[in-house]
């Protein structure tokens, strides 16, 4: 554990300096069935939500590099859906003035990568913190495919905002909602990953 906590503040020092953003997944347990595992091997579909939530760790571990001034510009994914509002309550504790949205809540992922998923992942994001600083949607460029997943992104952010507008709980201004959805889906990326 020593190793492990040294080994990811020196990464964390790393990004920092680099400008780089990190990247923390958590809540997963690995290749369950491990019969099935001796015969594929990994990414066999045998792998599940796990339950242990490393809230106190994780705050932990950005204040560590929050105290040296290297607390890199970071993206906090749980696996588990009920980890999102620990998550965001954590990215409220660290957030700075070197970006927007320096500490970031992951989008909806691998098991949460589904409709209520991503609607519950970014009602808990607008509840806890700020949806119009979301950096959106993220792809697994290993398959194409992977790519439409953005589509069905969109739609579900544009029928959680347009719920909102309907239960008269946001203006129905097209002009500020057309801003944050195009915000979300490109231009909070571009801008937090530097991208010209």
């Amino acid at each position: 554990k020593k190793f492990e906590t040294a080994f990811m503040i020196a990464m964390g020092r790393e990004y920092h300096k680099k400008n780089w953003v990190m990247q923390l997944h958590f809540a997963v347990k690995r290749d369950n069935n491990q019969s099935i595992f001796r015969k594929i091997g990994a990414d066999a579909g045998i792998d599940c939500i796990s339950n242990f939530t490393p809230a106190d760790q994780m705050a932990d571990f950005l204040n560590a590099l929050a105290e040296t001034d290297e607390l890199p510009k970071t993206i906090i994914y749980s696996l588990n859906p009920t980890d999102n509002a620990a998550i965001g309550t954590i990215i409220g504790c660290f957030q700075g003035t070197e970006a927007i949205g320096k500490i970031q809540q992951g989008s909806g992922w691998w098991f949460n990568d589904h409709k209520q998923g991503m609607r519950d992942q970014m009602i808990s994001l607008g509840n806890l913190g700020l949806l119009g600083n979301f950096i959106g949607m993220l792809t697994d460029s290993r398959s194409f495919l992977s790519y439409t997943r953005h589509e069905y992104f969109r739609r579900i952010l544009c029928n959680v905002l347009g719920t909102w507008v309907e239960n008269g709980e946001y203006p129905a201004d097209m002009e500020t909602l057309g801003q944050i959805v195009e915000d979300i889906c490109y231009n909070n990326a571009a801008r937090y990953f530097g991208i010209e």
